[in-house]
């Protein structure tokens, strides 16, 4: 006979009843807003009860673990629960340090395969190289053996000072290499690129804001600067948000003083707004673009917003995702946290940047991205759905409007150039990247004598020899038959890639950008948009602020992510 304990009908009271407990421990870190008293007394007369005498053992504390997920669920789709265990792993992206041996990794065949070594980094010190294979790591073989990207991170990461023994599997030698590497600090950067697209452009390209990436963003455009940049494109495409002070800093360097950047709206405290201040402003006259898309959100939208209802640049590509709530978080007795939504963001105009979702229904809200594209949003701009009945107007008198997320001044179709049924089979199965790597692998004593990315594709074999190695190369690894009609709608697309990725495996991220860029018909709209002086100069005087509220200074942290990223760094 089953136990009465697997029963739904057993159960679901008992989550029931411990979701009421969790709010109790909850609401209990919070003591000006705690539930009164009668109803703390009824939540642990019921945690009591269950105790006393439900009818099997149980571990409370592992059942509230579980269920707190559940119960936060129910407010919204961005409020969060952070096991302990896992609570340093998801801060430290974002803080901008880490312990750990200073590669950034990739599984290709389900081999760890180190991609780039960061300078000055523990690894480097010892002799690891791009192209490296970790097949062991202290005496545990981790080659095939289906390791997660956290288990590999947990695995290679970890207290300063503290030794980690690799087994390493290099082209170059038959025999199995031992490094010892001793774990250190490691720097997260949030610019991936940074270089001249024209003599006159220049390109940053920034993937979060984390702790540091106001300073990184600062040297970058100096840098630009430094070697003759008159304009700037800003690339927040697929960049999910991070923290508010560094999207408030780097918005402050394009503005006037005084103008409004961002304010947010909570049901307990007072209205916070940001203002851009005196000192700051250093790119206040140079003509600015921002590129955005569906994957840019939370922090990406506060600085194009700001941006866009200043009449202060031009934002190019396709409506933002649409996140607009705030997360603080707040750390629990255990070392768990939570990061709860107390708050709004609204844009200058008085936009409310997030999207509209139905409390608890997390899974609708997740698919509204793929909703956009059933219904054309990514293809035509005449499908995008923009709610006129929030129309709001910015500091020149152009329409804007609310609903969610930015809608860019000029729209870019998702470039479907070159997809067919070949590409998606290849590009599925990974063998774009496992190509480029072996590719660069077997020539990389040549290819690294390139200096730059020019250099480095004069070195490449013609199109049509690269192409045809790599079809083969897919045929021969992975068994997708040469359809020539089908490789030749896609070879333009097959090959930018192939190139872009030979390139980051040589020169580092910012090669890959630097080649695919050259095609990419966001980035080429955004130089022709500077050339033609539509992202020239401010065309009025910005909002200024109204009324009372309040400049925040920065003083609080407000903290949101969603991650997406392709490979990792430990």
């Amino acid at each position: 006979m089953s136990s009465p304990f697997k029963r739904p009908t057993v159960w679901m009271p008992l989550i029931i009843a411990t979701s009421l407990v969790v709010g109790l421990l909850i609401g209990s870190q919070f003591a000006s807003h705690s539930p009164s008293a009668p109803s703390l007394s009824k939540l642990a007369t019921i945690m009591e009860l269950i105790e006393a005498e439900y009818v099997d053992d149980i571990n409370g504390d592992s059942l509230i673990e579980e269920t707190i997920p559940d119960l936060l669920s129910k407010l919204d789709p961005h409020t969060a629960y952070i096991p302990a265990a896992d609570l340093q792993s998801v801060n430290d992206e974002l803080e901008g340090s880490f312990s750990g041996i200073g590669i950034s990794f990739n599984m290709l065949t389900d081999t760890i395969t180190v991609l780039e070594v960061i300078s000055g980094g523990p690894s480097e010190k010892v002799g690891l190289l791009p192209g490296d294979r970790i097949v062991a790591i202290d005496d545990s073989v981790a080659a095939g053996k289906k390791w997660s990207q956290e288990r590999v991170l947990n695995t290679l990461r970890g207290p300063k000072r503290t030794v980690v023994k690799l087994g390493i599997k290099r082209t170059n030698s038959p025999e199995l290499l031992t490094y010892e590497v001793t774990r250190g600090d490691i720097p997260v950067t949030s610019v991936d690129a940074t270089y001249l697209l024209t003599p006159e452009i220049g390109y940053v390209k920034i993937n979060k804001f984390g702790r540091h990436t106001y300073m990184e963003f600062l040297t970058s455009m100096a840098t630009l600067k430094a070697a003759g940049a008159q304009s700037y494109i800003i690339d927040l495409r697929s960049n999910g948000g991070g923290f508010l002070e560094p999207a408030v800093m780097m918005a402050n360097e394009f503005l006037q003083p005084a103008l409004q950047i961002v304010s947010t709206h909570g049901r307990l405290d007072s209205t916070e707004s940001f203002f851009a201040s005196d000192g700051l402003g250093s790119f206040k006259d140079e003509p600015v673009v921002v590129l955005i898309d569906e994957y840019s959100a939370s922090a990406s939208e506060i600085f194009s917003g700001a941006l866009q209802d200043n009449d202060r640049g031009l934002i190019v590509g396709r409506r933002s995702f649409g996140k607009g709530l705030v997360q603080r978080q707040i750390d629990l007795p255990d070392s768990s946290a939570i990061r709860l939504t107390t708050a709004r963001y609204y844009t200058p105009s008085g936009r409310c940047i997030q999207k509209s979702y139905t409390p608890g229904a997390a899974s609708t809200y997740s698919m509204e991205i793929e909703e956009r594209y059933i219904h054309g949003e990514g293809y035509n701009e005449d499908s995008v759905k923009l709610d006129k009945s929030h129309i709001f107007y910015t500091a020149g008198g152009r329409e804007v409007y609310g609903g969610g997320g930015i809608m860019p001044d000029v729209y870019v179709a998702t470039d479907t150039t070159g997809f067919s049924s070949y590409y998606f089979n290849v590009s599925n199965a990974g063998l774009l990247h496992r190509y480029s790597f072996t590719y660069t692998d077997l020539n990389r004593e040549q290819l690294n004598a390139a200096a730059d990315v020019d250099e480095l594709l004069e070195m490449l074999p013609d199109d049509d020899v690269l192409l045809y190695s790599f079809v083969d190369y897919a045929k021969r690894e992975a068994g997708i038959p040469i359809r020539w009609g089908l490789v030749n709608v896609s070879q333009n697309l097959l090959l930018r890639q192939i190139k872009a990725l030979i390139a980051r495996d040589v020169l580092g991220t910012s090669a890959y950008y630097e080649v695919y860029n050259r095609t990419d018909p966001t980035v080429q709209r955004a130089i022709e948009e500077i050339n033609q002086g539509a992202a020239a100069a401010p065309i009025s005087k910005g909002l200024k602020a109204e009324g009372e509220s309040k400049n925040n200074s920065l003083s609080h942290l407000l903290k949101s992510k969603d991650y997406n990223y392709l490979f990792f760094t430990a």
